[in-house]
């Protein structure tokens, strides 16, 4: 009995023992696998990695249990030293070179001007009528407003002295159209016969010509123009008929111009204010600047087209007169109107003259009409212009041409009268906003930052 309970006693302290041997034994395994699984090779360096959630690195929880061992290895293996390298691929943003870089950001910018300046010429193309009218009203206020002022100062109320000054334009550009209509209905007879005789010289010149012209060759032009005639009576017609909606628009036209010109010279203050009010806050300082200097040139430029228009006209029409061509008076007109498109217009009237006067009176007068007209241009050219207009419009010759040619493709004859003056309006305000721009920020620039002059225009 006593030596079973010896027994008895002693058994569990054995288990005790053996149960802790196995436990360190299986401890070790655990640790061993591990360093096995982090190395890649059997007994390599352990390689630290992120321990699992709920396990803290080194600690032996559950090693015994046998949890951790159907879960795989706790970290990614490093891969091995025989692997090769792979670069990182860069940004595409760095990737692309920086001149094309800046060629795409300058691009996309032009391409939304485009869209916009296209939109913009669909709408005005919409409203043309409105558009020049608005315009002409524009450049006649310019030519009238001085003549407010001064009937203001002399102590005429504004209505009246706005009253008076617009019928009195008015009428003076009606008496103008009227007169050169009389004359040319009044001369259209005598015109009609020396045509005629101008003509059958001319035939007889050609023939006469070291030109080799045959009579027959002349008989055969003649003979196409009256079948291209005949052929297109109808379009001829229609133009007849399309000339009746062109004459209605012009009269509209005229009316628009008369009520926007006696509101643009008794209220201009107040329309130029309320404008002013739907310019961004902001931006509201540099064009209340910008917009009486715009008005300056403008009224500069129209004032003085008028006077070098006049002196053309005049002039011209005076050696139009003593070489005995009919339709001086007329012709002078044309003149005068066509001297409002720069460079061009004085090409036009002056060839215009030279035609009439081939036709009525020969090769010899039409060569000292050609003469008269080329005189008075190069004095104008080189005397009138840079005397009477000044700095005031200061537009490269280059840019008349262009700006000319382009308002004629767009608006015909209206928008080649308009060109000019909107270029030269469109260098006044952006010289004036550059400088503007330039003081603002000398003004918020720190002290002793470098200055830097701004180019003149």
């Amino acid at each position: 009995m006593g030596g079973r309970e010896k027994n008895m006693t002693k058994k569990p302290g054995w288990l005790g023992r053996l149960g802790a041997g196995l436990s360190r034994l299986g401890q070790r395994l655990e640790e061993r696998r591990r360093a096995e699984g982090e190395s890649g090779e059997p007994g390599g360096p352990a390689v630290p990695g992120p321990d699992l959630p709920g396990r803290s690195a080194g600690s032996g929880e559950g090693a015994g249990s046998g949890e951790g061992a159907g879960n795989g290895p706790e970290s990614v293996p490093a891969p091995p030293t025989y692997a090769p390298a792979v670069a990182a691929r860069p940004d595409p943003v760095a990737a692309i070179p920086w001149g094309i870089r800046v060629a795409a950001e300058a691009g996309w910018r032009l391409l939304v001007l485009a869209g916009t300046l296209w939109v913009l010429m669909k709408v005005i193309s919409t409203v043309q009528l409105v558009v020049l009218a608005f315009v002409a009203a524009l450049l006649i206020t310019a030519l009238l407003q001085p003549t407010v002022a001064r009937l203001t100062r002399w102590g005429l109320p504004r209505g009246p002295a706005t009253a008076l000054t617009a019928i009195t334009g008015f009428l003076i550009m009606g008496l103008v159209g009227w007169f050169v209509v009389w004359q040319v209905l009044d001369n259209l007879g005598d015109i009609s016969d020396r045509v005629r005789d101008g003509i059958d010289e001319l035939k007889q010149w050609l023939l006469d010509s070291p030109f080799h012209v045959t009579e027959q060759q002349i008989n055969d032009i003649a003979k196409n123009l009256s079948d291209t005639i005949g052929t297109n009576t109808e379009e001829i017609t229609t133009a007849g008929l399309q000339g009746v909606t062109v004459l209605v628009e012009v009269i509209t036209g005229i009316l628009l111009t008369m009520f926007s010109t006696l509101f643009l010279l008794y209220d201009g203050r107040k329309v130029w204010g309320w404008v002013l009010k739907l310019v961004p806050a902001q931006a509201r300082p540099g064009v209340a600047g910008a917009g009486p200097r715009a008005w300056r040139t403008l009224t500069a430029y129209v004032r003085g087209t008028v006077v070098v228009a006049l002196i053309d006209a005049i002039f011209i029409g005076l050696g139009i007169y003593f070489l005995d061509v009919p339709l001086a008076v007329p012709l002078g007109v044309f003149i005068f109107l066509f001297a409002f498109i720069p460079l061009v217009g004085a090409v036009v009237s002056g060839a215009l003259a030279v035609v009439v006067a081939l036709v009525t009176q020969g090769m010899f007068t039409a060569l000292m009409v050609l003469l008269v007209v080329l005189a008075v241009q190069q004095i104008e050219g080189h005397v009138l212009q840079p005397f009477i207009l000044g700095r005031a419009v200061r537009v490269h010759p280059l840019a008349v041409v262009l700006t000319v040619a382009t308002g004629g493709l767009v608006a015909g004859i209206g928008g080649a009268v308009v060109a000019v003056p909107l270029v030269a309006v469109t260098n006044t305000v952006v010289g004036f906003l550059r400088a503007f721009s330039y003081e603002q920020a000398l003004r918020h620039a720190p002290p002793g930052a470098p200055r830097v002059v701004p180019e003149q225009s």
